[in-house]
């Protein structure tokens, strides 16, 4: 996995994510164009890196437990 596609790859997650648009795992993971596993692998990543991502079962998408912004990169100060 290279890390320009992961990181674009968390990009269209996080898009998503906010959309409240995710689907089932299965779903999103054909939205992204990648494995079940692959895409469990970067949700993992995101938890990692501080994101309070949940599943709501009822209406079958990925959420953001609390409000924030998902940023990766390089800030200057």
């Amino acid at each position: 996995m290279s890390t320009r596609i992961a990181i674009d790859q968390i990009k269209n997650i996080n898009q998503l994510i906010v959309k409240k648009n995710t689907g089932k795992p299965a779903e999103m993971a054909v939205k992204l164009d990648c494995s079940l596993t692959t895409l469990f692998t970067y949700l993992s990543m995101m938890r990692t890196m501080g994101a309070p991502i949940r599943y709501n079962k009822f209406k079958q998408t990925y959420y953001y437990e609390e409000e924030g912004d998902f940023v990766i990169g390089f800030i200057a100060r």
